[in-house]
């Protein structure tokens, strides 16, 4: 543990396969930057936060390329527990088309493309597909999936920011997972960015599994907390 801009980070290393079984995640980086709460617009502690955030994901990207990034919002906008992904792209700006059209502003900048996927439910097709077919078409150097996040505990709910290196699996954490979205999925690297919007409420009850239906319990100030996640995340 320790602290970037007066923010507590916690970064986890999962170094060999025994280790990830034990832990029940993949190999890789894992860092979850401690917020209290999301910080209002007040003060300093939104830049503070961003800047955290920004050196944080800074340290995962793969280093000497100049290739496209390509910003992946994963989620529903419809559902708010479930918008951080396609709100943190509405805030996203994409450089990708400018560097061309205004190089004399942009030149310099890194090709960004941000698009948000939608949900198999509403658009037939898989955010893997669609992923794997923009990848081939854009060629980037990374992606980077934006998602909300199930946490374990209640404490955590729009608290941490939570950044890994080992992609993604979307819907896993409320029991509905999708193709995986990694560097053996996608052959690029994979970092995955989110904010923990639901916890099962079995683990506020401390309920048994066989006693009711899977229920996942969201925060009563959700819509703040996507706001100011999707606007810190991008």
């Amino acid at each position: 543990a320790f602290e970037r801009c007066g923010i507590p980070v916690t970064e986890v290393e999962i170094l060999d396969n025994d280790a990830a079984q034990r832990l029940g995640k993949p190999i890789g980086h894992y860092l979850t930057l401690t917020l209290g709460e999301l910080p209002g617009r007040m003060g300093d502690t939104f830049e503070r936060t961003v800047q955290a955030v920004t050196e944080t994901l800074m340290g995962l990207l793969p280093q000497g390329d100049s290739s496209p990034a390509l910003v992946i919002g994963l989620g529903n906008r419809n559902i708010t527990p479930d918008a951080v992904g396609p709100i943190a792209i509405d805030h996203t700006l994409a450089t990708r088309h400018l560097i061309t059209q205004a190089p004399e502003y942009f030149g310099q900048w890194r090709p960004v493309a941000a698009v948000h996927t939608g949900v198999v439910g509403s658009t037939g097709v898989e955010s893997a597909e669609l992923i794997q077919a923009l990848a081939r078409e854009i060629k980037p150097a990374v992606v980077i999936a934006v998602d909300a996040l199930a946490a374990r505990s209640a404490a955590r709910l729009g608290k941490t920011i939570q950044i890994a290196d080992t992609g993604i699996i979307p819907g896993s954490g409320v029991g509905n997972a999708r193709a995986a979205l990694n560097q053996d999925t996608l052959g690029i690297p994979v970092i995955a960015m989110g904010v923990p919007t639901v916890v099962d409420a079995a683990a506020l009850c401390e309920e048994g599994e066989e006693s009711r239906e899977p229920l996942m319990a969201t925060p009563r100030d959700i819509d703040r907390i996507i706001e100011q996640g999707a606007a810190i995340l991008a």
